[in-house]
């Protein structure tokens, strides 16, 4: 085969970006998070509970699932990152996962409301989220090789930003083609494609399949133009023990590059708030107020836009300033729109109430979709970039793997925070102010970071 330029690759690198994209923006965040707390919680109150308790227990039950996952995720990925390392292959744990994104997302048909199953609905779904996250480990650690150190920034950023642009596209043709409205007809004024019928919730549950099958079609670009870096890497057998004795070495390592620990630890925090913010935004603007899934999406389009803008035009200022500056500017500005989350209710905004039927608190939710797109993009761009600046350039997926083990140590707590507060207040608002606090640690853990990392 005839060696791929390094634009091929880059563009090939983009591409999972892409096809990755829906599971954030359509399964996690807009679509079946929001279906998922809405069917628990009218199962919740058929079996009797009060309305604003079911809502606040479907809450706290997606929060627990998100948990066990992100857990699975946290223990395996540096191990798995090392084995990657020592063997010179990424590859073959690519396509491994990418079935398991496959698999779990189409499985998630299954999950009509006349036999739903809320541990079979949330164990798809963590099949596909753990492919999702550990795909993106080893596709992460190609960034080095895409081009000099002063240009991953502006690489990284406009990877994201064409995610972003995909999710964007993808929750476009779900809310024009098949999500269904009041009035039994799409965004656009269509019955749903297919004959799916809005009473079984056919018309939301394809979101599965949809998500599937885009990213089947949109990861071929990857595995023809990306290859293993260096192409001739020796094609080694995975032995775990090796990789868990480096794994043991790089930890033992660790309070040698201060920068690098703090910046393990800094990310650990904001990123699992960020998270949170994805993971519970939809599903607190349906039950705090009162919006339809369409609602939600159309709130996720101008999130998506939003990322997909600022992520390309963060990439620029990450090679003029560095990812530090970025890093910090991000945290403060969704430090801010997490107060705003919290102030709203559908009569009132920041403790003052408003006059019935005010369109206020609608319009400012609007407006804090549109920050935690920007702010969290250009936050998840930068990010990546940086530890290409703190790790070992010759280790990096096993880097990545640490990076993961960071973001999924304590992935747990953000969901489990939320649960545990949506649960004992009851209140699904007074449940997501948990992540001013992780905002909050993660900026000040950034004192210790190092811009460019230890001096070697």
């Amino acid at each position: 085969m005839a060696d791929v330029s390094l634009s091929k690759r880059i563009w090939g690198w983009y591409f999972f970006d892409w096809a990755s994209q829906p599971y954030n923006t359509l399964m996690l965040t807009f679509i079946f998070g929001p279906y998922f707390a809405q069917t628990a919680a009218a199962q919740l109150m058929a079996d009797g509970m009060a309305e604003t308790a079911a809502k606040a227990q479907a809450q706290a039950l997606w929060g627990y699932g998100l948990t066990v996952a992100g857990v699975s995720i946290a223990i395996l990925a540096p191990i798995l990152g090392g084995i990657a390392d020592s063997s010179g292959r990424r590859m073959p744990w690519i396509w491994l996962f990418s079935a398991f994104y496959f698999i779990g997302a189409y499985a998630l048909w299954w999950t009509a409301p006349q036999d739903f199953s809320v541990i079979w609905a949330l164990f798809f779904f963590g099949i596909g989220l753990v492919g999702m996250e550990f795909a993106t480990i080893f596709t992460n650690s190609y960034l080095p090789s895409l081009g000099p150190k002063d240009e991953l920034g502006k690489i990284s950023g406009s990877g994201w930003g064409f995610g972003y642009a995909g999710g964007v596209l993808a929750l476009l043709l779900m809310l024009a083609l098949f999500q269904a409205g009041e009035s039994g007809r799409t965004m656009a004024g269509f019955e749903p494609l297919f004959g799916l019928d809005p009473a079984t919730k056919a018309d939301t549950r394809v979101v599965g399949p949809f998500s599937a099958i885009w990213f089947a079609v949109f990861m071929i670009p990857f595995f023809l133009w990306v290859k293993e870096t260096p192409p001739d890497a020796p094609r080694l057998r995975y032995k775990f023990g090796n990789g868990l004795k480096e794994l043991k070495q790089t930890l033992v390592n660790l309070p040698g590059n201060p920068s690098l620990l703090a910046y393990l630890g800094s990310s650990m925090f904001y990123r699992d708030a960020l998270n949170g913010m994805y993971t519970f935004g939809g599903i607190y603007a349906l039950g705090v107020l009162n919006w339809s899934i369409t609602e939600v999406g159309i709130f996720g389009i101008i999130a998506a836009a939003s990322g997909a803008l600022f992520c390309w035009l963060g990439g620029y200022a990450d090679r003029a300033l560095g990812p530090k500056p970025l890093i910090i500017l991000c945290c403060l500005i969704l430090m801010g729109t997490a107060i705003l989350i919290v102030s709203l209710s559908p009569t009132s905004a920041f403790g003052i109430q408003l006059a019935e039927g005010s369109s206020l608190p609608d319009i400012l939710f609007y407006v804090a979709g549109m920050l935690i797109g920007a702010a969290g993009g250009v936050l998840q761009s930068a990010s990546r970039n940086m530890l290409t600046r703190q790790g070992n350039s010759e280790r990096m997926t096993e880097a990545f793997g640490l990076y993961a083990l960071s973001g999924k140590a304590t992935t747990f707590l953000a969901p489990a925070l939320i649960a545990v507060a949506s649960q004992i207040s009851g209140s699904q608002r007074f449940g997501v102010s948990p992540l001013i606090v992780l905002f909050a640690i993660g900026l000040i853990m950034l004192i210790w970071v190092k811009p460019d990392g230890e001096v070697e």
